[in-house]
């Protein structure tokens, strides 16, 4: 990684069209730089309103800023036809932290406490103390 870059770890959801939504997020996160994706994970709807989501997580290598990173994100779920408030979400792709190594990584304060959609896939890509869960098993999608 060179000086311009930086890692974001992001939390993706959705439970309205979730294999195209993420098909085409997946796609248009790999342009971004380097990538590592978590598997999907088949998680129940936090306030059990509405279906279940597909949630995974991913690290990207990115020379984007962090706000070039959170206004590329709205897009992406605006042009998924997000709306809000709602509990059939197109997409949803939240900012977890940021950082110039997994070692000295500033988490979003507005995403804490991470919530066990986010914790589950995450722990697949990145080994912190943030994201300990339960062992619960939740199923694995295949796209």
């Amino acid at each position: 990684m060179n000086d311009t870059e930086m890692i974001f770890a992001l939390a993706l959801a959705s439970n309205r069209d979730p294999q195209q939504n993420f098909q085409k997020a997946f796609a248009q996160i790999a342009h971004l730089g380097m990538v590592s994706f978590s598997p999907i994970y088949l998680i129940p709807c936090r306030d059990g309103i509405g279906a279940d989501y597909w949630n995974a997580a991913c690290l990207v290598q990115s020379q984007l800023s962090v706000d070039e990173m959170l206004s590329l994100l709205k897009k992406m779920e605006a042009d998924s036809g997000r709306v809000r408030p709602s509990h059939q979400i197109s997409l949803d792709i939240d900012l977890i932290a940021w950082g110039s190594h997994l070692t000295a990584m500033q988490f979003n304060p507005k995403k804490l406490p991470l919530a066990l959609d986010v914790k589950v896939p995450m722990s697949d890509l990145w080994e912190d103390a943030l994201f300990k869960h339960s062992a619960d098993q939740f199923p694995v999608i295949i796209l």
